[in-house]
């Protein structure tokens, strides 16, 4: 008797593997609390038919040989370790049964059957299966193949089963499902080639993405369902979340939107809050979700009796009572709590304890009130084992240690492991989301404390062309390199050029001389600047500063918050204006040979020279920021001043003070509130116009480039009214900006957060208001009517009449123009008679007794106006984006000027493309 299997026959070379592998949608619609979405479970495939029921066992024989027939890899005597069959004994059709399953089961044959000749000789006939060729994917676009493949347990040169093809359709579908696309299928199939070979192809049919269509609340009566909403990273798909990725269903991130619930209705006092049942039904599109929470609010409680104990001895309890911000009678907050257990834990951390700090709760459910007692007890004391840093592979392991505030054998303490941190997430030479990772060590009182380092890259090369709002056309060349040779050292150069700038830099800090916590630096810049005015919409280029000089400067630490920074400078300032414009022949002598004060202001005349600046400065700068490249807690403080007169011409002292705090509001949400403000005092001379405080864009927003503060408006003549023109009428009027001695300076800003695809983007968008005033600058010479030696005469009629000046070359040379009669006549030349083209060519054509008429310029009357030099505050609020576009850095503000005063400049758009900001 024989019992066999149905051969598995294909008739074409590519088919489907079996039926029902095909997975793909949901076969059910709801799904339980924490559950995530499954697909349908395939029906059981046979790999072959099963033999037909044996009659009751009865002993067919003695089996006197067991042959293996068709097996082509394995080794004959491999095929029959897998059945309990053996010459000499007895055998039943049960038996003979079980070989066939014992076979199937080793997924090792596609074919088996089980002879018996009747005389107690066994044969073995088997089909093995396939070897996998290749596995090969199709169709997928939105999931790349190299983050599929690691997923596929099957692999070329492995034995073909149906089992591992349907376990790697299982994890193909998982990968699309936690991608959000649960419409995605998957059907495998293979192509039969020579030699018993397949190749195994996964068709993959993605899908859209199934997003949240609703998101029910059902139970809350306290709270709006937005507002609970608002809390869910999940959101409801809309025309306002087209940049958030949170509106794709994700069932872990269902679950954590459950514990969200709970921790916002936690910290408005509703310590019994629950959530019953959340379940998410598929549409029957299989395109959308809609989500359903069922809560239990419970009863809102307030703070009972609020208390602080300490069982150790040292640590005196009412030492640390201000720290519990919570009191009697206030709503119950268990965020407010966990924060008051962080600020015992920091507080005491500062004075080397670490402590066990825990809350008991004495819960009053009569009169609902939640008592809280923060219990500081002795913990066992545990030391640092051993310090490992994994992962720097650029970065020199000594770059990481050095950051520690722990040495291995300190006494564990987590305030400096917190501070160690933050101080090697400021080094920005690592992932954002740095943490130390805590690990038992060799022994119950030793611990493992490891860094787990990701480097990305520190070095900057930046070549960028641009436009901006305040320097125009830009073209950018940078590059720097913040942890050069890995040591930590910073090396940059930058070459910049715009309209109204040029600049070239060379920098290098090192932050460790002689691997001592002394920091040391040395930067070489020529700068070349003009300053502008404004007539209309002109720009007009007023004074030329260019500045050479180096600045050598070291740092070294007070505390672990408080650093002292030195510094030495040395440079060489020319101010000049130029003569074209405002140099004139004043004494007619046909020489452009001083500043007219008609055309420049007596103001820029006094600036003009040269000037030697030696002087030595210092900062004590406080810095407690968890992050110094993008902060989101702590506060930043600075206290500079700077003496010049170390020699050269220039005596001053200079002082400014500047303040920082930021707070993680939670959410993504970054609030910073900034002020700062300066003063400085000539010593025995007038402070310079180059270098006195300014304020505007971009410090100032919603206010023009150094559009706040003291300056002189220059108004003319209006034809149609024949008075001087009012300050607001641009076109008749030009504005100079002198700077002030005294500034100040605050801001507040809050950073919004935006979904996961914006935040790719690089946005950053915020809302901001500033508020400040530049002022006590000494007040300048003015051209007006009423002081002497105005320069406008007035005609019989009482109207003032134009100043006339000599038109001169750029070298100071007298232009003529050529007198009527002659030849070329009207023409301009630098001939006092006849004509040429050329100062290098002689001039001929002349008429004997002719000479040429000398070329004039008109200066219209206007009469200048001291305003601006007042204290009160200049307010503006507005919102503004940065954006790390793939083109460079972008800028884009929209402000408001809300308070200003007469003569300031103010400006509602300004963006800045191509250089940092």
């Amino acid at each position: 008797m024989t019992a066999t299997t149905t051969n598995f026959h294909r008739a074409r070379l590519v088919s489907a593997l079996l039926v029902g592998t095909m997975l793909g949608g949901l076969a059910q619609p709801a799904l339980a609390q924490q559950a995530a979405a499954a697909p349908a479970t395939p029906a059981p495939v046979p790999a072959a038919s099963e033999p037909a029921a044996l009659a009751p066992a009865r002993e067919l024989g003695v089996i006197k040989s067991v042959n293996v027939a068709g097996s082509e890899r394995l080794e004959p005597d491999t095929v029959r370790s897998y059945v309990k069959l053996a010459p000499g004994e007895t055998y039943t059709r049960e038996a003979l049964d079980q070989a066939l399953k014992d076979l199937y089961e080793t997924e090792l044959f596609a074919d088996v059957q089980v002879r018996d000749d009747g005389s107690g000789n066994i044969t073995l006939q088997v089909r093995e299966n396939p070897v996998v060729n290749r596995i090969v994917l199709e169709g997928n676009k939105r999931l790349k193949s190299d983050k599929i493949n690691p997923e596929i347990k099957l692999a070329p040169r492995q034995i073909f089963t149906r089992s591992k093809v349907r376990a790697d359709v299982n994890r193909i579908i998982e990968l699309y499902r936690r991608q959000g696309r649960f419409a995605a299928t998957v059907e495998p199939k293979m192509v039969q080639l020579d030699q018993n070979r397949v190749d195994i192809i996964f068709e993959i049919h993605e899908g859209d993405k199934s997003k949240v269509r609703k998101i029910n609340i059902i139970g809350n009566e306290k709270f709006s369902d937005g507002r609970l909403r608002g809390e869910m990273a999940t959101k409801q798909t809309g025309i306002t979340k087209i940049f958030s990725s949170g509106t794709s269903y994700d069932p872990d991130r269902m679950s954590y939107d459950q514990q969200k619930l709970r921790q916002y209705y936690l910290t408005q006092g509703y310590a019994d809050f629950r959530v019953v049942s959340a379940v998410a039904e598929l549409t029957p599109d299989k395109k959308d979700f809609i989500i359903t929470y069922v809560v239990e609010e419970g009863q809102r409680y307030k703070f009972g009796d609020v208390d602080l104990e300490s069982d150790i001895r040292d640590i005196k309890a009412s030492t640390f009572k201000y720290l519990l911000p919570m009191h009697k009678g206030d709503w119950y907050n268990a965020k407010l709590v966990e924060d008051t257990v962080d600020s015992i834990t920091e507080a005491t951390g500062v004075f080397g304890f670490t402590p066990d700090v825990r809350p008991d709760f004495n819960r009053d459910k009569d009169e609902l009130t939640m008592g809280v007692v923060f219990k500081i007890n002795q913990s066992p004391r545990v030391y640092v084992e051993r310090i490992d840093i994994n992962g720097n592979t650029h970065t020199k392991d000594k770059v990481v240690r050095r950051e520690f505030r722990l040495s291995e054998g300190d006494a564990f303490n987590s305030f400096k492991v917190k501070r160690s941190r933050d101080r090697i997430q400021s080094l920005g030479f690592f992932q954002d989301k740095f943490e130390v990772e805590q690990k038992p060590g060799s022994a119950p009182d030793r611990v493992v404390l490891e860094a787990n380092v990701e480097e990305k890259s520190t070095g900057e090369l930046q070549v960028s062309a641009g436009y901006s709002s305040l320097e125009r056309f830009i073209v950018d060349l940078s590059i720097r390199e913040r942890n050069f040779m890995g040591k930590g050292q910073e090396l940059r150069a930058g070459v910049s050029y715009s309209t109204y700038s040029k600049s070239i830099e060379l920098g290098f800090t090192e932050p460790y001389v002689f691997d001592k916590n002394i920091a040391v630096g040395v930067d070489l810049f020529r700068r070349d600047y003009n300053s502008f005015s404004f007539s209309g919409n002109d720009r007009n280029t007023t004074y030329e500063q260019t500045t050479t000089g180096f600045q050598i400067r070291a740092g070294v630490p007070l505390t672990e918050f408080i650093t002292l920074a030195t510094r030495y400078g040395l440079s060489y300032d020319k101010v000049a204006l130029n003569k074209f414009t405002y140099y004139t022949d004043t004494d007619n002598d046909g020489v452009r040979d001083s500043c007219d004060p008609i055309i420049a202001g007596r103001y820029l005349c006094d600036a003009i020279g040269n000037r030697l600046t030696s002087s030595v400065g210092y900062s004590l700068v406080f810095d407690n920021l968890n992050n110094r490249i993008r902060p989101s807690r702590g506060q930043r403080a600075v206290f500079s001043q700077d003496f010049a007169g170390l020699g050269g011409k220039v005596r001053y002292i200079k002082s400014s003070v500047q303040a920082t705090k930021y707070w993680g509001l939670g959410g993504g949400f970054i609030f910073s509130a900034g002020a700062e403000g300066g003063y400085i005092k000539g010593l025995g001379q007038d402070i310079r116009l180059v270098d006195r405080f300014y304020l505007g864009e971009p410090d100032m927003r919603g206010f023009g480039i150094r559009g706040v503060g003291p300056r002189v408006i220059r108004r003319f003549i209006d034809p149609q009214t024949g008075q001087f023109a009012e300050t607001s009428n641009n076109n008749l009027t030009t504005d100079d900006a002198l700077g002030g001695n005294t500034y100040y300076k605050g801001r507040l800003e809050l950073e919004i957060p935006l979904g996961n695809g914006a935040r790719e983007l690089g946005l950053r968008p915020s809302i901001f208001m500033d508020v400040g005033a530049v002022f006590g600058v000494k007040k300048p010479a003015l051209t007006a009517p009423e002081n002497a030696g105005y320069p406008f005469l007035k005609d019989e009629n009482g109207n003032y009449i134009p100043v006339i000046r000599n038109q001169l070359d750029s070298q100071g040379r007298q232009i003529y123009i050529v007198a009527a009669g002659q030849d070329n006549a009207g023409f301009t030349t630098l001939c006092a008679v006849g004509y040429s083209d050329s100062a290098k060519k002689p001039c001929v054509g002349g008429v004997p007794g002719v000479t040429n008429d000398k070329a004039t310029n008109s200066i219209s009357p206007f009469r200048e106006d001291f305003v601006g030099d007042s204290a009160k505050p200049r307010l503006s609020v507005g919102f503004g984006v940065n954006w790390n576009s793939p083109f460079g850095p972008f800028r884009i503000d929209v402000a408001k000027a809300l308070l200003k005063e007469r003569g300031d400049n103010t400006k509602l758009f300004t963006f800045n493309v191509g250089t940092q900001f």
